[in-house]
């Protein structure tokens, strides 16, 4: 039985919750559209008495402006003085999918979809969060879909999570041997003030408005100030979108590396490489991969179910060249004058991706096998059927 079960119970408040939220948003928007336009007056104001040579509008602008700012300037003292960070909580939490996002340094952006299961003490239910976190390019393998991680979270903004990249030994026992069920999606929890673009499109609003209402109001003073006419300059925006069909539920592409230092068995060379096709055919999910010296591949069918495909983020790519190195020294090719590594889909339900380094030389072809962690299964040597 998974640690979540008997524990979505705290849903039925959510949307009492959601709607007291919304109400705060509501409120907090309209108390920023209202300073945005007193701000835009101010400005306005000034620029109007600058133009017209009245002091009394420059003045009444440039008065709007210190006040704001001096009350700005007490109400960041007092909160500064009043909030204090909550302190962190430790928890477990289930990995539902994962996604590097880049890879030019050992620390690669990884963004995750967890399950969160805070401890029974703390009162909340299991809910579901999505974070961007770097991790090491060595401990990117130990992450995987359905796998259990140890992270630490804000009770009061659950959205605040952070894996636990070295948890204590307690930490680790634990993570080993829970299981966590996966939340339902309308558990995600999202940071409340992550629309910046909304806030700062409301702001903009609010100053336009402020300023166009003094402008207006001192239109007549302002056109008679100039024989100029207007010159009203009409932008025209053209927004077109791009319909992008996929015709077919198969995908293949292939890459060549080239330049110095330019095998895939250099450090970090294969994640680089297997993230550019990633972002090229636009899935994670594959039906096979080979990778030789110089060149690398993919190939895919998106009617596959995913226990049937490869998950590319969560091959141990740093564990591969050993493989090579093993297959080369072992297997009977004294000279080996190319190599393969194929990664195939497993067996059934649980069974990890299966990995095949193929060496050939003059003396023939010789094969080893191993699983996703890098163990070897199986060697078959020159002339060994």
């Amino acid at each position: 039985m998974g640690m979540t079960g008997q524990r979505y119970s705290g849903e039925l408040n959510g949307p009492v919750e959601q709607g007291r939220s919304g109400v705060g948003r509501v409120l907090a928007g309209l108390r920023l559209a209202a300073v945005s336009a007193v701000i835009g007056a101010a400005l306005a104001a000034l620029v109007v008495g600058v133009i017209l040579k009245d002091v009394p509008v420059l003045a009444t602008g440039g008065g709007v402006l210190v006040l704001l700012v001096l009350l700005a300037f007490l109400g960041g003292r007092r909160g500064a003085g009043r909030d204090a960070p909550p302190a962190r909580r430790t928890a477990l939490a289930r990995i539902e999918d994962l996604r590097a996002t880049g890879g030019e340094t050992a620390d690669v952006p990884v963004t995750f979809r967890l399950t969160v299961a805070p401890e029974p003490e703390d009162e909340r239910p299991a809910y579901r969060v999505k974070i961007s976190q770097s991790i090491n390019l060595v401990d990117i393998p130990t992450y995987r879909p359905r796998g259990i991680a140890v992270v630490e979270y804000h009770p009061e903004k659950p959205w605040d999570v952070r894996i636990v990249t070295r948890p204590t030994p307690e930490w680790s026992r634990r993570a080993e041997e829970a299981q966590i069920d996966s939340a339902p999606e309308s558990t995600l929890v999202r940071d409340p003030d992550g629309g910046t673009g909304a806030w700062c499109l409301l702001v903009l609003v609010g100053l336009l408005a402020g300023a166009a209402l003094v402008v207006l109001s001192f239109r007549g003073e302002l056109f008679a100030s100039g024989d100029a006419g207007e010159s009203a300059a009409k932008e025209s925006s053209s927004s077109s979108a791009a319909a992008s069909s996929s015709a077919s539920r198969t995908f293949s592409t292939s890459t060549t590396v080239s330049g110095p230092s330019s095998s895939l068995l250099t450090f970090g060379r294969m994640r680089v490489t297997a993230m550019e096709l990633e972002a090229r055919v636009g899935s994670a999910y594959v039906t096979s991969l080979r990778i030789e010296d110089h060149r690398m591949a993919v190939r895919g069918d998106s009617a596959r179910p995913l226990a049937e495909t490869v998950h590319l983020p969560s091959l141990p790519y740093e564990l591969l060249p050993g493989l090579v190195r093993e297959a080369r020294a072992t297997l009977g090719v004294r000279e080996a004058e190319s190599w393969r590594i194929d990664v195939t889909p497993g067996g059934g339900a649980g069974v990890g991706p299966r990995v095949r380094v193929t060496v050939s030389g003059t003396e023939g072809t010789a094969h080893l096998d191993a699983d996703v962690t890098g163990r070897i299964t199986d060697r078959r040597a020159v002339g060994v059927s």
